[in-house]
C-alpha cells in the first residue's frame, strides 16, 4: 500500500482508484511455461529454421536464484537462450547506422559430440549515445500487495527503481502507479530525483492483487502523458501473480498488443519467491514488445536497470527475426539450442505483420545449431531414400561451399516495412584447424549448462565438470559467478 505524507498532494483526482477484483490464489506455487527441447531436423525434407530474437535474461537469473539456494531449477524454469544471452560476447560493432546491428557467424567442433559442429550466430546493435537518446516516458507499475512483503520483493523493487531514476535526463519523466487492494496514481510525472526516492520510500506492502486493473490505470497515465517520437513504456515490477482485474490471460493479452501498437511498451521485473507465475511475466513483456527481466539481488538490480539500462530502454530495431536455410549437400541434420517458444513458421519471415523481438541500443543476440557435416554420423540413422544418387538441385551442387545461408529480418522502430540481410555462411567454417575462441568456448558452455538442466539426452554423456572446463578461466565477474553456478549444479546432481 501506499502511505502518502501530510504534506503530499492527493494525486489527481482524474485517475481516482480501481476497485479490486479477489481472487483466490495458492501463494506456494510457482508457474512456468516450458516448451519442449527442439527437435533434430533432417535438412532434406526441412531445411530452413525461423524464430525471433529474444534478448530476456529472466531464466538466468531465476535459475541461478535456485541454485543460489541449494536447489535444482525445474526444467520448464530453464530457457537456454536466455542463459545463453545474459553474458556479452566479442562481436564487433555495426559499421555504419545503416544497419542497426551487425551479424557475426562462426563455427567449431562441438565439445560434446566430434562427429557435429556447433554454429554460432550473433548479432550487436549500435550503442546509443545518451545524448542521442530520445525523451523518455517512464511509468513504474509497482506491485504492493501483501505478498510482495519480503526482503527479496519490494524493498529490492524500491532499489532497482530508484537506481534507474538517477539515470534520468532533463526531458525525461517518471510516474509511479501502485496497485493492491486497489489501485492508484501516486507520483503525477516528473524528473525529479528526490520526489521519486520520496514516493518510492513510502511504499509498503499489504492487501490482495489487483494486476489487471493496475496495468489499465498505468496505460492511461503513459498515455495522458504520450511523447511522440520519444520512449513510452511501462515496468511492471511484481513477483508475478497479478492476472487479477482482466478476465484471463487472452484478455490481458490482447490489451498489452492494442497498446502496444499506439506505441506503449512493457518491461516486466520479475521478483521473490513462493507464487512467481514467470510464464505470465514473460508472455506479457513479449507481447508488450519489453523485455522480462528476474531480479535476484541488489547487483542484478543495477545490472538491468543501470549498466544496461540502454538496451532495456531504447530500441533500435523491431520485429527482428531470423531465418537459416542449411545446404543438404554440407549438413544432413541440425538442431537450434532454446528458442523453443520463439519458432515461427517458414512464411512468417516475410509477413510483416507477424510480431517478433526487438533489439535494444548495445543489446547482443546469441543463437547456436548442432549441426551434423553430411558423410558425419547423425543423431538418426539415415534415411532410406535419402541417398538416391543423382537428385541434388544444380542450386545445391552450385553453392556447395556453403553449409548454410543466414537472412534477417527487421523494421526500424518507427518503421512499417522490414528490412533484410543476407549472409551465407562458408562450408570451410567447419574444418576450420584453429582453436576455438575463449568467448565461443564460453558461450558453447553456457548452452551445454542449460541443456544438462532441461535433461537434454544429447548431452547425457557430457559432465558439468566438462561444462566447467569448456568456459575456461575467466576474468570478468559474471563469467566466473557462471563457473561457480555450474559446480553447484554438479554438487546437487551428484547428491541424488
Amino acid at each position: 500500500m501506499y502511505k502518502p505524507s501530510a504534506k503530499m498532494a492527493r494525486p489527481d483526482a482524474r485517475y481516482g482508484y480501481v476497485p479490486p477484483v479477489m481472487v483466490a490464489s495458492d501463494p506456494g506455487r510457482e508457474k512456468y511455461d516450458g516448451k519442449d527441447i527442439s527437435p533434430i531436423k533432417h535438412t532434406r525434407t526441412d531445411p530452413v529454421s525461423t524464430f525471433s530474437v529474444d534478448v530476456d535474461t529472466g531464466a538466468y537469473a531465476n535459475t541461478r536464484r535456485f541454485l543460489s539456494a541449494g536447489q535444482t531449477p525445474p526444467k520448464d524454469a530453464v530457457r537456454t537462450e536466455e542463459l545463453i544471452n545474459y553474458f556479452r560476447y566479442d562481436y564487433p560493432l555495426p559499421a555504419s547506422k545503416a544497419a542497426p546491428f551487425s551479424v557475426t557467424t562462426d563455427a567449431m567442433v562441438t565439445p560434446w559430440n566430434p562427429d557435429t559442429r556447433l554454429l554460432r550466430i550473433g548479432l550487436r546493435g549500435y550503442d546509443l549515445p545518451r545524448a542521442s537518446r530520445p525523451a523518455a516516458n517512464l511509468v513504474f507499475l509497482v506491485d504492493v500487495s501483501g505478498s510482495m512483503n519480503s526482503p527479496d520483493k519490494l524493498p529490492l523493487v524500491k532499489t532497482a527503481l530508484a537506481g534507474l531514476s538517477r539515470e534520468l535526463r532533463p526531458q525525461d519523466k517518471v510516474s509511479i502507479v501502485v496497485y493492491a487492494g486497489a489501485a492508484g496514481l501516486v507520483l503525477e510525472p516528473t524528473n525529479d530525483d528526490a520526489k521519486i526516492r520520496a514516493a518510492l520510500d513510502r511504499l509498503s506492502a499489504g492487501g490482495s492483487t489487483a494486476g489487471g486493473a493496475g496495468l489499465k490505470l498505468a496505460y492511461q497515465i503513459a498515455r495522458d502523458n504520450f511523447i511522440a517520437g520519444g520512449v513510452n513504456r511501462i515496468l511492471l515490477a511484481t513477483d508475478g501473480d497479478f492476472n487479477v482485474g482482466v478476465s484471463d490471460t487472452r484478455t490481458l493479452i490482447d490489451m498489452v498488443e492494442k497498446e502496444r501498437d499506439s506505441g506503449i511498451t512493457l518491461t516486466t521485473l520479475g521478483f521473490g519467491t513462493g507464487n512467481y507465475n514467470e510464464g505470465l511475466m514473460e508472455r506479457v513483456a513479449d507481447h508488450g514488445n519489453g523485455n522480462y527481466a528476474y531480479i535476484d539481488s541488489a547487483l542484478e538490480a543495477k545490472k538491468v536497470l543501470g549498466e544496461e539500462m540502454g538496451s532495456t530502454l531504447f530500441t533500435i530495431a523491431k520485429d527482428v527475426k531470423i531465418q537459416v536455410e542449411f545446404n543438404p549437400a554440407q549438413i544432413s541434420q541440425y538442431w537450434l539450442v532454446g528458442y523453443e517458444n520463439r519458432a515461427l513458421r517458414e512464411e512468417d519471415f516475410n509477413n510483416d505483420k507477424v510480431d517478433a523481438g526487438d533489439i535494444g541500443s548495445g543489446h547482443q543476440v546469441t543463437a547456436i545449431y548442432e549441426v551434423v557435416p553430411a558423410g558425419f554420423k547423425g543423431w538418426t540413422d539415415a534415411r532410406r531414400y535419402d541417398a538416391l544418387p543423382d537428385d541434388k538441385p544444380p542450386a545445391m551442387v552450385a553453392r556447395s561451399g556453403e553449409m548454410a545461408f543466414v537472412k534477417l529480418r527487421y523494421k526500424l522502430p518507427d518503421g512499417t516495412t522490414s528490412r533484410l540481410i543476407e549472409q551465407p555462411v562458408p562450408a570451410m567454417a567447419m574444418w576450420n584447424r584453429r582453436a576455438p575462441s575463449p568467448d565461443f568456448r564460453f558461450a558453447a558452455a553456457v548452452a551445454a549448462f542449460g541443456q544438462k538442466l532441461r535433461g537434454d539426452p544429447l548431452l547425457a554423456g557430457f559432465s558439468m565438470g566438462q561444462v566447467s572446463e569448456l568456459a575456461g578461466s575467466p576474468t570478468d565477474f559474471y563469467r566466473q559467478e557462471f563457473i561457480k553456478l555450474v559446480g553447484i549444479a554438479d554438487g546437487l546432481s551428484g547428491s541424488r
